[in-house]
């Protein structure tokens, strides 16, 4: 027989009896049929230089089948990034040009019907807008709001609701408002919640 420790990648004929290399790595892998492996278990529990050339194989495969699974986990990370991403790029997203975000909060506040005899320029809102974003004052709660565009009688061209929440101490107030549907012009921007007066606050459709 040969000496222990040598590799045995190719059958050799000194070693009669013993199962050759493709035999040997496919009891270790598990790929060779029960049927066929059944037979080879005693002389390896006999042969010693066979059964250290088992082991490594073992090692081996164990060895591959890790890196498989690595491979494996790793695919369906990548799989799972790419997924969302396509996710996230096929949801439909507002134009910047649709979105008009308004700070009010050093603004002051009017709550009579001629907001005008405030020194601020007025709040200036694109045509082309359809949300709003707007910054209220210090204070402000969260919940619903009622916004409105209101001419300088005080009557109201448009009227939306939206909900306020805090984001980075901010109280935001989203709303859905398209303000296409009225001329350029001066206009009053009135603010409020359910049951109370407007907040008002001079602005300009471009």
């Amino acid at each position: 027989m040969l000496a222990r420790g040598l590799s045995r990648e190719f059958p050799n004929p000194e070693r009669v009896g013993c199962p050759d290399s493709s035999t040997l790595r496919g009891i270790a892998s598990h790929k060779l049929p029960l049927a066929q492996a059944v037979p080879w278990f005693d002389h390896l529990s006999a042969c010693s230089p066979c059964f250290q050339d088992f082991t490594k194989l073992r090692r081996e495969a164990a060895g591959q089948q890790r890196r498989t699974q690595v491979w494996l986990a790793a695919a369906a990370i990548l799989l799972f990034a790419v997924g969302g991403w396509l996710w996230v790029r096929s949801r439909p997203l507002p134009h910047t040009a649709d979105i008009a975000v308004l700070d009010l909060r050093d603004r002051s506040v009017s709550r009579g019907q001629n907001p005008y005899d405030t020194r601020q320029p007025p709040l200036e809102i694109p045509g082309t807008a359809k949300h709003l974003v707007l910054d209220l004052p210090i204070g402000s709660k969260e919940g619903s709001y009622d916004v409105a565009l209101l001419n300088e009688t005080g009557g109201e061209l448009l009227r939306a609701t939206g909900m306020a929440k805090v984001e980075d101490h901010v109280v935001i107030l989203r709303t859905d408002i398209d303000i296409g549907s009225v001329r350029p012009g001066l206009y009053v921007l009135g603010v409020s919640q359910p049951g109370l007066e407007w907040s008002r606050y001079p602005a300009r459709v471009l």
